[in-house]
């Protein structure tokens, strides 16, 4: 006889659904899908949950390890001495250390109410640059790292085969670089073939940029990535820019177009420096732009173009990249500020779009994600109302004034990962006390 099939049922006060929000929403889930998505219902027999629910947070762009950086590189210096700290760090991991960091990492995500990441991958071998036993331990490390704390995760494995790009040419690689390095394109290429998707996991690729990959390389890994998500950082400062034009001719956005890396299943990283005619080329690919705000902020990398982005209809989404803070509401609300910084005007994005962006899996390889929906994937974060930040605020506009802190619930494909702000691992602030510390 087989056993009845029963849905958990979910009551909230509020639900942002794709229509805008919504009051006295129910949601029933069964098999890890939205199979009944309800308002105006009085959610008799479901589990009450409180405040306002959201669909699952997007984490488009992430460097797990530097979550080791996070209030030891922000008082002065500049970009290349941050990056001196991210090298100094990167030379410490191993598979042991990489999983613990990143595990820690990864359920602070998720308290913040973010379902999926995107880990762009690229400490690969050991030190010296040789290859590990298992090529690819380090990205085994992530992937039992985003199990262990209940989000999904989009790997994005990194080609990256040469030192920089100055206005003279390529660079050789440095010492400190050489354990993101395969010998070639092809080397890398064989290394990616042995990952695979698996539950809560989608393999995609990476090219690190078109400072540490050649154009002659670049149609390699086009042709690894067809079909999977495919990013790149790009003209993430005005050298990159000035560089690749007098190397190649053209800016960084022009050189992947011309060879074939911008497509819909790309997304772009930063692009801070874009010409109108790049905004154009981009949004004629269908290509998406992941913004990194607080991280492009804090490098005093400089402010995307995000409304030409929006206004040329190029897809946006966010990302928390060197996570000087793990905070989604937090990157939303950066870009319409930093938008009224440049424009003197209020408004240029509306909180709708804002949670578009910050909900966007379709970049990361997910995109029945992301929405509350029937057929959707099953996550759900809800963010209370009654705290000091969000008490009095009208539902529709929790968005800007709610932090993460204020995320009380998360659900992934229906299991819950948060409640009551705790982690289901336990505490996350020890976990990363431990991690870190093991490394700093």
């Amino acid at each position: 006889m087989t056993a009845e099939v029963v849905d958990q049922r979910y009551h909230l006060p509020y639900a942002w659904l794709p229509g805008g929000v919504a009051r006295d929403v129910t949601l029933s889930v069964r098999a890890g899908r939205w199979v009944r998505v309800v308002s105006d219902d009085p959610g008799d027999g479901a589990e009450q949950l409180p405040g306002l629910g959201l669909p699952g947070l997007a984490n488009a762009h992430s460097h797990a390890f530097h979550r080791a950086l996070r209030g030891r590189t922000h008082v002065g210096g500049t970009f290349w001495t941050w990056r001196q700290a991210m090298y100094d760090i990167s030379a410490r991991l191993d598979p042991d250390s990489y999983l613990a960091l990143a595990r820690a990492a990864y359920a602070e995500m998720a308290l913040a109410g973010i379902t999926t990441v995107a880990e762009f991958h690229y400490v690969h071998h050991q030190p010296c640059g040789a290859p590990y036993a298992d090529p690819n331990v380090m990205g085994h490390a992530l992937a039992q790292a985003a199990c262990d704390a209940g989000i999904r995760l989009t790997l994005l494995d990194t080609c990256y085969l040469t030192g920089g790009l100055s206005q003279s040419g390529e660079l050789p690689l440095a010492p400190e670089q050489r354990r993101f390095a395969d010998a070639d394109a092809d080397a890398w290429a064989v290394r990616v073939a042995g990952l695979a998707d698996a539950p809560g996991l989608r393999i995609g690729v990476a090219a690190h940029s078109v400072r540490a990959v050649p154009p002659s390389a670049l149609r390699r890994v086009v042709e690894v990535a067809a079909g999977r998500p495919l990013h790149v950082h790009v003209s993430e400062q005005p050298a990159e820019n000035a560089a690749c034009q007098a190397v190649h001719g053209c800016s960084p956005v022009q050189l992947l177009a011309e060879h074939a890396v911008l497509a819909p299943m790309t997304s772009l990283v930063h692009a801070t420096h874009l010409s109108d005619s790049d905004v154009s080329t981009i949004a004629a690919s269908g290509s998406r732009v992941c913004l990194c705000p607080t991280t492009e902020r804090d490098l005093a990398d400089g402010i995307g173009p995000a409304a030409r982005l929006a206004a040329a209809g190029v897809p946006l989404s966010l990302g928390t990249d060197q996570h000087a803070v793990v905070d989604v509401f937090e990157e939303m609300r950066a870009v319409e500020m930093h938008e009224r910084v440049r424009t003197l005007q209020r408004g240029v994005f509306e909180p709708a779009a804002l949670l578009a962006a910050a909900t966007d899996h379709a970049g990361l390889g997910w995109p029945d994600a992301g929405r509350l929906e029937v057929g959707a994937r099953a996550d759900l974060v809800t963010v209370r109302t009654d705290t000091v930040r969000t008490a009095g605020a009208a539902p529709a506009q929790v968005l800007s004034a709610a932090t993460a802190a204020d995320v009380d619930s998360v659900l992934v494909a229906g299991e819950p990962v948060v409640r009551a702000g705790r982690h289901r691992m336990g505490d996350v602030a020890a976990m990363l006390v431990a991690a870190i510390g093991a490394l700093c």
